[in-house]
Parts: structure tokens; C-alpha cells; sequence
């Protein structure tokens, strides 16, 4: 029984690695479109597919492996085991995580398809996908952490264990919004002459 366990972690572990290296080079993609610009359909298009892929395949593996997971431990443990403050927040993150899987599925893809790139969309949309973007960023690694922290286990209450995830979210939300309104304005025509005049100004 515990080989059998340690495969079906093995593969759940496979499954997070897979998951955050998409999202990773997704999101470097992006950022790199933002910064660079000029190549914003195809870089936007590959972020796109790669985001649907892990939204949608890696958290269809991680669910099934993760329940294979919980269902063989609550059966040598008891439901005593769903009392650990852990367990509580990786069973958050990930209702978190499937739940703005889809928001980005339903909301933000077919706005960003529609517009054609993020600097393209309606500021409301565009708020919406870099928020939906930050949480799905932020709850892969987080859950990863928590995965593979096994002395924070009975150590800490679940508040504890959750506190840094909303301020990362803040963080994460707050930068790539600063990013996609420098980006903006730097695609502007009058934006050169505007840094011309304010450097003229401060001198």
C-alpha cells in the first residue's frame, strides 16, 4: 500500500512540476511582450494556449492524484486527518485555483482572444485577467510549497499558513498592472515626446 501511495505522489508531483513550468514560461512570455512589444499576436496566442493547457490538463491530474492521495490517508487515518491546519490550506488553494480556472476559461480567454492582445482589452477586462493571472501565478506555487512542507504540518494554524497568499496576490496584481500601464502608454505616438518634456521639466 505505501508504494502504492508513493507512485500516485510521485505522479501528483510530476503533475504540480508541469503545471508551474507552463504557467512560468507563460508568464515570462508575457512579461517579455509587455516589456519589448511589437510581437503581441503570436507571443499572446502562445501564452494563451499554454495557460488553457495547464488550467485545464494539470488540474485534471493533480484533482485525480490528489484524491487518490486524500482517500488512501483518511483510510489508515481516520477523518481526524482533514484537521490538519496543511491540509486545510492546500484543500483552499486548490478550490481557489479551480475556481478561477474558471474565471480565466469563461471570462478572461475569450476577452483576450476577442481583443486580440491584454494592452487591447476593455481596462475592466483587463483588470479581471491580470487578477484572475496573479492568482493563478501565485496559488501554483503556493500550493506547491504547502505540498512539500511537511514540518508545517500541526505547527500552525490555517490563518498562519495563509497569511503571505493574499498579500503575494496584492504584489503580483499590483506589479503587472503597473507593467501593462507603462507598456500602454509607451505604445502611445505622444508618449516620446512626453518623456522628452518631463526630463526637459526635471532638469
Amino acid at each position: 500500500m505505501e508504494l502504492f501511495r508513493l507512485s500516485i505522489v510521485y505522479l501528483h508531483l510530476i503533475a504540480c512540476c508541469v503545471a508551474i513550468g507552463l504557467v512560468l514560461t507563460s508568464d515570462i512570455a508575457m512579461v517579455n511582450q509587455l516589456i519589448k512589444g511589437g510581437t503581441a499576436g503570436k507571443q499572446e496566442n502562445d501564452h494563451l494556449n499554454s495557460l488553457k493547457k495547464t488550467v485545464s490538463l494539470a488540474l485534471v491530474a493533480l484533482w485525480i492524484t490528489g484524491f487518490a492521495i486524500v482517500w488512501l490517508d483518511v483510510s489508515a487515518k481516520g477523518l481526524g486527518y482533514f484537521a490538519n491546519p496543511k491540509m486545510q490550506a492546500k484543500l483552499t488553494i486548490v478550490a481557489l485555483l479551480t475556481l478561477n480556472g474558471f474565471v480565466l476559461h469563461n471570462a478572461v480567454m475569450p476577452a483576450m482572444e476577442k481583443a486580440g492582445s491584454l494592452l487591447q482589452m476593455e481596462f475592466n477586462q483587463r483588470m479581471l485577467a491580470i487578477f484572475a493571472g496573479a492568482v493563478s501565478a501565485v496559488s501554483w506555487f503556493y500550493a506547491a510549497m504547502l505540498g512539500v512542507g511537511r514540518p508545517l504540518a500541526w505547527k500552525y494554524s490555517l490563518v498562519q499558513l495563509l497569511a503571505a497568499y493574499p498579500a503575494l496576490i496584492v504584489t503580483g496584481f499590483v506589479a503587472m498592472a503597473m507593467l501593462t500601464v507603462w507598456s500602454k502608454n509607451r505604445s502611445n505616438p505622444d508618449f516620446p515626446q512626453f518623456v522628452e518634456a518631463y526630463s526637459r521639466k526635471m532638469k
